[in-house]
């Protein structure tokens, strides 16, 4: 685990390699997993000489050497040396080179007379964007985040409350008065963190800031692996953001794509004049929906270098979380393809066997180095037990996003309020399989692009309407089984769909409508932390109760979420229509007082402020099989949350 001391020059004699044998067993072996110290660019002092160590994995080459701004961008001068282990591995010492020296490989192929420059694959930093260079860079830097890392398997396990705000970093806020520029890593730093702060939010999820050649793919298209995006400042300016946010007690999860990489020629496509990271047959190298390759992880190197990335960021950058991009296309052989475009596996099936085995590898490697993070799968499928143990058979994540919740309760609160009632089963479906899996609920970056409008701009009706069902929804994301995840701007009702290009619009904040909403947002974050019925059992049917489900007629949903201790429960009421309900009655199970804790429809919130007095009395009416009833007055597409006053009474409800 990283104790917070800076990074030492290593020091080399001898025959200047800084690989032993064991290295190269492992590597081999594809159980090498922090090749970063290994292959790359390293600042060395060697028999008292200080220089940088060059070393690259080039089976397939026939020459390698290292060209640079320091000779000129010679292809002779700087040649390097083909190990004689077998390993295909080049290296070679270079005297004089200094931090910030900019590189690249020239590589000579065996093959068909190919020539080309390549960036470095395991480069700590890059020239900006749109050079494509590497640069000689150390990861030096004296953490001052040491509470949060002795404190952080609290704050980032299961039964803890997980409200991810996701962000890009280029697009969140930036500044005009320059030309519209980005935020730095050190601006975003403060900025940000008193922002997610203020707005309770427990962790922060960044879209990949690996870096990319292509800005439009939001970093999803990545060709340095090991370097934060030179967009947005240095390394250490990274590392700066990812303290200050730990300092504050806010979580960072990165965004990870290990599942394709682009055909950039400075990249991993075709590095040495073969297809050396990725399969060589286009039907399982070439990705047709993304244009991209596919990593081969049947190649012991190729998964020593995923695994060896994603432990890199939790190791060198102390991040929390790693949120793995795009799983169902690793999983499937046939994904986004047509019959005849995908080779079966071994066995006649659609399951790509080599990818499963480097899943459960990479979750392996992760949880036994780190207990104390989570490896979050996007995978949008039915696979089974994609967040289960591997030993027990599943693929090892800690958490899966629950895309078909999304994908149901979108398409049902698009709907007219009237006719909501034919389509009950969209808003229940969900809870049948919500503990099959350990789910994360996503409102994510991917619902608002590409034409499909703002969250406030699916919504039905006029201005207020929208606003009102936007807080239904949110309602219902804070109280379904779950943790939490909403892309910046829908927090206050941005109405118009992401650009990448261009910063949120903050400006709607001075309506009242969207200063509503940001409020009711961190109310509920702010809830959802508090209290441990909405977090402690998210993974667990013991945590929840309908109370009733049935009400298509009305569109009206209700029920209980409990803590461990199921004395400590909330009461969540539903009405997806705009006809306010003055003496709606549910049934409880335990007589007493019922504070209405938030109401969706508050004036506060820009709602109608049709509510409850401030304690509602049980009633010994029985009601829907239970022995109490209360009798509640619903606002129109509002909901209510309702807590018992009395604590220390243990009678379950």
């Amino acid at each position: 685990m990283p104790t917070g001391e800076k990074d030492k020059t290593a020091k080399i004699s001898g025959n200047l390699s800084l690989f032993t044998d064991h290295d190269i067993y492992l590597f081999k072996e594809g159980n090498h997993f922090t090749l970063y110290d290994k292959l790359g660019s390293h600042l060395v002092l060697k028999n008292g000489e200080n220089g940088v160590n060059f070393a690259v994995w080039a089976p397939n080459a026939k020459n390698v050497s290292v060209i640079g701004d320091f000779n000129g961008w010679n292809q002779k001068s700087h040649p390097l040396k083909l190990r004689r282990d077998q390993s295909g591995i080049w290296e070679s010492f270079v005297p004089g080179i200094t931090k910030g020296t900019i590189y690249k490989y020239h590589i000579d192929s065996r093959y068909n007379n190919y020539r080309v420059d390549k960036a470095d694959p395991f480069a700590f930093y890059s020239e900006l964007s749109p050079r494509t260079a590497s640069r000689v860079w150390d990861l030096d830097y004296e953490w001052d985040d040491g509470e949060w890392m002795k404190n952080r398997h609290k704050f980032n396990a299961l039964p803890a409350p997980f409200s991810i705000y996701e962000v890009h970093i280029g697009s969140w806020k930036r500044v005009h008065e320059e030309g519209d520029r980005f935020l730095s890593y050190r601006e975003m730093a403060r900025s940000l963190t008193d922002y997610v702060k203020e707005m309770g939010f427990t962790h922060v999820e960044l879209l990949p800031i690996m870096e990319h050649p292509f800005y439009g793919s939001w970093g999803y298209q990545t060709t340095g692996y090991f370097a934060p995006t030179s967009r947005y400042g240095t390394p250490q300016d990274f590392m700066y953001l990812v303290e200050y946010l730990h300092q504050n007690g806010i979580g960072i999860i990165l965004d990870w794509v290990p599942s394709h990489f682009p055909s950039d020629e400075h990249g991993l496509a075709y590095f040495d004049g073969s297809y050396l990271y990725e399969h060589a047959d286009p039907k399982k190298g070439f990705h047709p929906e993304w244009k991209s390759s596919i990593f081969n992880y049947s190649r012991n190197e190729v998964r020593a270098f995923l695994i060896s990335n994603a432990l890199f960021w939790l190791e060198k950058y102390h991040i929390d979380g790693i949120r793995v991009d795009a799983v169902a296309s690793m999983l499937y052989l046939d994904y986004a393809r047509k019959e005849g475009e995908w080779i079966p596996n071994k066995y006649g099936g659609k399951e790509d066997l080599d990818a499963i085995e480097f899943i459960k590898k990479l979750n392996k490697a992760a949880y036994t180095t780190y207990h104390d993070v989570q490896v979050i799968a996007e995978e949008s499928t039915s696979w089974p037990m994609v967040s289960r143990p591997t030993h027990i058979g599943g693929l090892g994540f800690g958490m899966k996003w629950n895309m078909g919740w999304m994908h149901d309760i979108l398409e049902y609160m698009s709907k007219d309020p009237l006719y909501r009632k034919y389509h009950h089963n969209k808003l229940t479906f969900s809870i049948w399989y919500a503990f099959s899996e350990n789910f994360t609920l996503p409102l994510s970056h991917d619902e608002v692009v590409h034409g499909k409008g703002s969250l406030i701009g699916k919504m039905p009706g006029d201005e207020w309407q929208r606003f009102a069902n936007l807080r239904l929804l949110f309602g219902l994301l804070y109280g379904h089984p779950g943790k939490k995840l909403l892309f910046m701007g829908g927090e206050f009702a941005q109405w118009k769909e992401w650009n990448h290009d261009e910063s949120l619009e903050w400006f709607v904040l001075q309506y009242p409508s969207h200063q509503g909403m940001q409020k009711w947002i961190r109310n509920l974050n702010h809830l959802y932390r508090a209290e441990p019925a909405l977090h402690e059992l998210d993974f667990s049917n013991d945590g929840f109760e309908w109370i009733d489900f049935s009400d298509y007629e009305q569109s009206i949903i209700s029920f209980i979420r409990k803590a461990k201790d199921a004395s400590d429960f909330l009461i969540f009421v539903f009405n997806f229509t705009s006809v306010p309900r003055y003496d709606y009655r549910i049934g409880i199970s335990k007589e007493g007082l019922y504070r209405e804790l938030l109401n969706s429809d508050n004036k506060e919130y820009w709602g109608s402020n049709f509510s409850n007095d401030d304690v509602v009395y049980s009633e010994q009416i029985p009601f829907r099989e239970r022995p109490y009833s209360l009798k509640l007055k619903l606002p129109p597409l509002g909901v209510v949350i309702l807590k018992p006053m009395m604590k220390n009474d243990t009678q379950h409800n």
